[in-house]
């Protein structure tokens, strides 16, 4: 997409989101618009059986697991910028059947009546393999049976080891960023005048983060999604026997071209590095436009350790007793 048509899309949704009812037109719109695409480029046609037939291979897909506020915006780029292929920006699958799953009791895990119980494991995660790739074959109906289809789903690293179970052909990324990061960034972003409450109704922005009692249970809430995302991304990344990588934000913020080289290695994509370093440049921090970035914004800091001046005392030592085991093995 031309820059112009870019930075005038980009302005127009600013715009749009500040009001709930432009909202919701405008991504109905956009929708509409989108189905009538995919329609004319003769989605929807069933195959005759087994896997999907269309571009999409599973051994080609690459998995970004990671909590929301991780970076993983900055690193889709980046891999979309070396790797031959398209981006399916945030479907959600994984938040779909994990989330539901990390919810539900252990007794009900083993009960056959149960949805995706364990004793009927085998049909599920069939049945689950055949979901994903036809809604990805759906969404992306240009990808070429040899481009990568790059998958970001921030938030959707509770269901990895479902996903990546269902599909272990895929290549998988699991991108850790500091909890009190995490922590701060989406403080940051729920707080007045933060990015996240644009949009929102009056009501929902009065009861917003205004009581300390409030915020409290935000960070604890935040710290302990933390925990289960990462865990539940560590052990799925354990288990993979695919191509995989596992990368901290702050070596990728540290040495990004590097980084970038460990990561197509791993995930064998071909990337001299030159152009590594080409792509890292054109996506770089100081590339952002300066009326983006900043306090509230979605780019905010993209500083490591900016939580010691976001958090208070009391705030860090809350995300550090709950998430103590992540940070004894990332960070120490």
């Amino acid at each position: 997409m031309p820059i112009l048509l870019r930075k005038l899309r980009r302005s127009a949704e600013k715009k749009v989101k500040r009001s709930p009812l432009l909202k919701k037109a405008y991504y109905r719109t956009v929708g509409l618009y989108r189905g009538a695409r995919l329609r004319l480029a003769g989605v929807g046609r069933a195959s005759a059986g087994g896997e999907p037939a269309g571009g999409v291979i599973p051994g080609n897909i690459v998995w970004i697991f990671c909590t929301p506020r991780s970076g993983s915006t900055w690193l889709r780029r980046m891999l979309h910028g070396v790797a031959s292929g398209e981006v399916w920006e945030e479907p959600k699958v994984a938040v779909l059947f994990g989330r539901f799953y990390v919810r539900t009791s252990q007794a009900q895990r083993y009960r056959k009546e149960f949805v995706l119980g364990e004793p009927t494991r085998p049909a599920w995660t069939r049945a689950m393999r055949h979901f994903v790739l036809e809604t990805a074959r759906a969404s992306n109906p240009s990808v070429g049976p040899g481009d990568l289809l790059v998958v970001k789903e921030p938030g959707g690293a509770t269901g990895a080891p479902l996903i990546m179970g269902a599909l272990p052909e895929s290549r998988m990324v699991l991108l850790v960023r500091d909890p009190r990061d995490f922590v701060a960034s989406a403080l940051g972003a729920h707080s007045e005048g933060g990015w996240m409450r644009e949009g929102q109704d009056e009501g929902k922005r009065k009861r917003g983060l205004t009581e300390e009692r409030e915020v409290r249970k935000f960070v604890r809430e935040h710290a302990f999604q933390y925990v289960s995302q990462v865990t539940n991304g560590k052990k799925a990344y354990d288990a993979h026997r695919g191509r995989k990588s596992l990368i901290r934000y702050e070596d990728l913020r540290a040495e990004p071209v590097a980084t970038m080289k460990r990561i197509c290695a791993q995930l064998e994509i071909a990337a001299d590095e030159e152009e590594i370093r080409r792509v890292v440049e054109r996506h770089s921090w100081e590339k952002v436009p300066e009326d983006e970035k900043g306090s509230g914004k979605f780019y905010r800091k993209a500083k490591p350790g900016g939580w010691q001046e976001d958090l208070t005392t009391e705030q860090a030592q809350m995300v550090e007793e709950i998430a103590a085991p992540l940070i004894a093995e990332f960070y120490r």
